[in-house]
């Protein structure tokens, strides 16, 4: 598992930020749940032609999957080696492209077929992924988000993510959304919204009360999944192992 010595900070920091009001911080609302599987031990989350496609993690039972935004049912799935702790993951053109948390080796999917098309190596951890258009994005658990060539994967620029001034660590699951990173904070109910030119973020979401509706009794059991339906404007987030799929509102612009 992860280590936890330095969560304790960042959650009192974030938490310390929202309490004082020195960034702009709004409960999470909800306009619609869907059904989630409590199978998925979520680690990555898009959205892309009605469905939705999934990464889980935990060594021996990761696997990526495509699923029924209505039902939560699974359409297609792959798994991954038993050995292998499942990260994040992100569509491009007709690929899928997916890390891992350990090993350094990240993986290449027929996004139609799950057939597996290649392999790509980074350093460091693999947390998430996400896309601006025109590259990939990647975390790995520190202030530093890497952006990805898409043809080649080579890092062409790093972003020091701040907020309030001060470092943030644990950024984990990525989502890109009208120009904005949102970010899921590792063991903690906030996503961070970042500036994806100045690192700065620029407010919190409050997932507090979407946590406290699941009732999950397991530490592990975090916010993490963020997925945005491009086409709609429609914003979706879950957690690990969570038995629901929320619908909430778009953040106000500022």
């Amino acid at each position: 598992m992860r280590c936890y010595g330095p969560v304790l900070a960042v959650l009192l920091t974030l938490t310390s930020v929202a309490a004082n009001a020195a960034l702009p911080t709004e409960p999470a609302q909800v306009v619609r749940t869907y059904p989630h599987s409590t199978d998925s031990f979520t680690e990555g989350l898009l959205f892309r032609d009605g469905f939705l496609y999934e990464s889980t993690g935990r060594e021996g039972r990761s696997f990526i999957r495509k699923a029924s935004l209505a039902t939560g049912r699974t359409v297609k799935s792959v798994a991954l080696p038993p050995g292998v702790f499942g990260e994040g993951i992100v569509d491009w053109k007709d690929q899928l492209f997916s890390v891992v948390w350990h090993g350094g080796v990240g993986t290449r999917w027929s996004l139609k077929s799950f057939r597996k098309l290649g392999t790509f190596r980074y350093s460091g951890e693999g947390w998430s992924m996400t896309s601006d258009g025109r590259n990939i994005i990647l975390s790995d658990g520190t202030p530093a988000l890497r952006f990805l060539d898409p043809a080649t994967l080579k890092v062409v620029r790093t972003l020091n993510v701040t907020a309030e001034g001060r470092p943030l660590r644990q950024i984990n699951e990525l989502e890109y959304v009208r120009g904005e990173i949102l970010a899921n904070i590792w063991l903690t109910n906030f996503i961070a919204r970042i500036d994806p030119a100045t690192g700065r973020v620029k407010g919190l979401i409050d997932l507090g009360a979407l946590s406290a509706r699941i009732g999950a009794t397991d530490p592990d059991a975090v916010p993490n999944g963020i997925a945005f339906d491009k086409a709609t404007g429609r914003l979706f987030v879950t957690g690990k192992n969570w038995p629901m799929l929320f619908q909430i509102k778009l953040p106000t612009a500022h």
